[in-house]
């Protein structure tokens, strides 16, 4: 049976109110690891927007292009960051694959909207104000991602 790796192209897709409270999610494979959503394209022809949908209703339940989040809520910030990948996760990609480029997305939605976790990847919920949100990350670039998000607004 074949092995289905991860491919080392994802989205992260900052969640986010009007008022800056940004919604992070804590790791059911690592606890107190607080981040955005995330997630890696399923094949190569995979837009990347179709990925950050996809990524936000698995992760969060929340339906893009629903009456209450409008496809337009959705912006692909247009900026890209290449890390490495952490050693406890590269089992997932194929032999030799070290780095990963991540697309960064924000999704603008309504103060108060419910949040259904898949508990699969996922334990907790919380929704604070962008300067918390960013210091709560534990990855660098979601942390640089959020504290850019005031730009991105408007």
């Amino acid at each position: 049976m074949p092995v289905n790796y991860k491919l080392p192209e994802s989205v992260l897709v900052v969640i986010h109110t009007a008022t800056l409270d940004v919604l992070l999610i804590e790791r059911a494979d690592k606890a107190g690891y607080w981040q955005s959503v995330t997630g890696s394209r399923h094949s190569a022809d995979e837009a990347f927007v179709e990925t950050a949908r996809r990524e936000v209703e698995e992760e969060t339940g929340i339906q893009v292009g629903s009456p209450a989040v409008p496809e337009a809520a959705l912006r692909d910030w247009q900026l890209r960051n290449v890390y490495e990948i952490y050693p406890v996760w590269r089992h997932r990609y194929a032999p030799g694959v070290t780095h990963n480029t991540e697309h960064v997305f924000g999704l603008q939605v309504p103060a108060g909207t419910a949040v259904r976790l898949s508990p699969r990847e996922h334990v907790n919920f919380v929704w604070l104000p962008w300067r918390e949100a960013a210091d709560r990350c534990f990855s660098p670039s979601n942390a640089e991602a959020v504290l850019l998000l005031p730009r991105f607004i408007g």
